[in-house]
Order: C-alpha cells, then structure tokens, then sequence
C-alpha cells in the first residue's frame, strides 16, 4: 500500500480531527447521508422495479454485488489505508495477542496448535503479516474470511473461505469489518417520525416508510429518534449486531476482537456518519460500485448481542481505545532514548522509524481513537 493514500477515518472538512456528526455537510442536496449480509427486509425491496432501495440493499448490491465494490482486482488497499498498511507494528501487535491467546489457552500442553480467523481479510495483508511476526515452533491455523477470490500467490497455510469457520479455538479479528456490513439508514420527518431513507445509485434519496418491527426497536434502545426534528439521522445497527453474534458464536474457546471507528451511548452523531471512500480520499457515498460505503459502528450494541449476552454465561467483553489496546500490546509511539544514538547509532534510527510509524496507529483524532471489541468465549 503506497503511503500518499489516506486512512480510511472519518474526518471533519478534509482531513483533521475525527468528524463527530455534530454539524450536516454543507451544500449537499439531502445525500448527506457496510460487508457479510445479504439479509433483506421487506421495506428493501420496496419500490425496486423504480431504482429506489433501501440504504442496507443498496450497499449490499454495490460492495457485494456483481462488479461490486470490494471484489475488484485492487482491493481494499487500492482506495485507501487501514492500520493494517499504515505499520506492520499492527500485525506484530495482533501476533502478540495470538501468543497471549494461545497461552491463556494452555498453549502447546493443551492445543497442537492455535486458530487464527481474518473477518474481512482484504487481500490477506494482516494474515501475512501475522505470519511473518510468529516464532517459526508456533503452529498455527490461519483463515482469511473474504467474498472476494483467493489472492495470487497468497501463503499456502492460509485457509481462504467465504464464511467464517467454526468450531474456533484461537482468535478470530475483525479490523474495519463492521462498518462495512450494509445496515438502513433513518431519518426523522417533520412529525419526528423516524423514516427508511431510499436511495437509487446514483445516490438521490427520498424518505421511505415508518421504522418498524425490530429495527424500530434498535433504534429505541441505542440510537433514539423518535420526536426528534426533521433531518436527524441514524443508521441501524442490527445487522451489525446480528454479524458480531455469529462471528462470536464461531468460538469454542478464546478471544473475538472487532476493532473500527466507533460511537457509544450518549454521544451518537445527530446526523449520521455514512460516508464514502474512493481513490484515496472521502466522496460521496454513492451506492453504484464506485466507492466504498460506511460508517461508524455501535459498537456497545454489538457487544450487548453476543450470545448469551443476557446470562451470566455471557463472553466478558471489553470497549476500549485502538490506543489502549496497542499500549497493552507494546506499541506506544514512545521515542527511543537518546543515549542510544552514541551506543547504537543504527539501532536508534530504526526504533525512531518504528515509532513514528507507531504514532499514527495511535494518534489522536485519528487511527488511535478506533474503538477495539474484545469478547472472551
């Protein structure tokens, strides 16, 4: 991945600070406004035979579909940069909490070796990486997860399948999965009503019918509108939630992490985070394969869904920062000590390079900020 493209976070004006959502875009013609779900509602295929779909539909049809989005030749890493390519810290990082998980596990004793499951694996940067930072006596079983087709000249130990496995003893992770699984967007009419957006792909909407039945429900208890003024928005998260639960339900044994760009309770953004990224920069999201569509991801009420998440038997789970869970993990973005300079010269420019590259997975207003979901089964 070449370093002139930029992360995909969201930002407010251009690039900067992560955008909260506290402000619409300006001049955009009420298009102010997502990856393993091809569930649809009945409101989905309303008024189909006219262009019109439903948000989830929509995105569905052009990251998924033919010719869609995510299963074009360059990848994910061709539009623009997850931590995965900003540092290959981050997969040293996910390697040091595969050991750590294989060792709460019982390690070697216990298990001839250790799963390793990729939920939106791109086109197996992370896994490559993962391998590559392991110790060479670590057994391993490592899955990429992707609708896309096997990568030419991927790692033979890779396993490449279009569901996730089950039956996992190990560490299923899923960077920048969530915030691609499609899910419908509301919005609130002028009696505060919450309405499906429709949209056609060239990205004109229109509002749609009244939120009801479950996704009514969702949005009731994490994202509420009803009453609110026109315009206010939301996207519905069940499918997300829905997709965590499987993904977590794959577990015999071990850690499941979801990490993306994260909002909880409390501090929803009012008009929404939907948005589009294409060639390295943010666009207009536009449901025709042109651009990746996403958004932000609730991630409280992922965790909330996880099996058995109402008992006691419920999997402990985990909300923190991308920043917190690196430092747990030794990638801090601290500067070397200067004495290091005289004793080792060249041992002091590769850890100032190291850091550097450790200040951007980190970084405030930016990679740092994501939101990092661990549940233990």
């Amino acid at each position: 991945m070449v370093r002139p493209l930029l992360p995909k976070v969201e930002t407010q004006g251009r690039l900067g600070g992560v955008r909260d959502g506290s402000t619409p875009p300006d001049g955009q013609d009420n298009t102010d406004t997502a990856r393993r779900d091809g569930g649809h509602d009945r409101h989905d295929r309303h008024e189909e035979g006219n262009g019109w779909f439903g948000w989830r539909a929509a995105t569905e049809r052009a990251l998924y579909g033919p010719g869609g989005f995510y299963l074009r030749p360059e990848g994910p890493a061709g539009h623009f940069r997850t931590s995965v390519h900003a540092s290959p810290l981050f997969a040293r990082a996910v390697a040091g909490l595969l050991l750590r998980t294989y060792a709460d596990l019982g390690g070697p004793e216990r298990l001839p070796r250790i799963d390793l499951v990729d939920i939106g694996a791109g086109r197996g940067e992370l896994l490559t990486g993962v391998l590559a930072a392991l110790p060479p006596d670590v057994e391993v079983h490592p899955y990429g997860v992707e609708k896309a087709p096997r990568p030419h000249g991927l790692d033979h130990r890779i396993e490449w399948c279009a569901e996730p496995p089950r039956g996992v003893r190990g560490l299923v992770f899923a960077n920048e999965w969530l915030d691609n699984v499609p899910v419908d967007v509301a919005e609130t009419d002028a009696d505060g009503l919450p309405r499906y957006v429709e949209v056609r792909a060239d990205g004109t909407e229109r509002p749609g019918a009244p939120v009801a039945g479950a996704d009514a429900r969702w949005l009731a208890r994490w994202w509420p509108l009803a009453g609110l003024p026109a315009g206010h928005r939301a996207e519905i998260g069940r499918p997300r939630d829905e997709a965590w639960a499987a993904a977590v339900g794959t577990l015999d044994a071990g850690l499941a992490v979801a990490v993306d760009y994260a909002h909880g309770a409390g501090a929803r953004p009012p008009f929404g985070t939907l948005s589009g990224f294409a060639g390295g920069r943010e666009v207009r999201p536009v449901p025709d394969g042109s651009c990746d569509i996403t958004s932000h991801v609730a991630l409280d009420a992922c965790a909330a869904a996880a099996p058995s998440a109402s008992s006691s038997a419920s999997p402990a789970a985990r909300l923190l920062t991308q920043r917190e869970a690196l430092a747990g993990l030794g990638v801090t973005g601290a500067r070397p000590p200067l004495a290091l300079a005289s004793s080792d010269p060249a041992g002091y420019v590769r850890a100032l390079a190291a850091a550097g590259e450790a200040a951007e997975l980190v970084a405030r207003g930016g990679l740092g900020d994501f939101g990092w979901l661990e549940q233990r089964v």
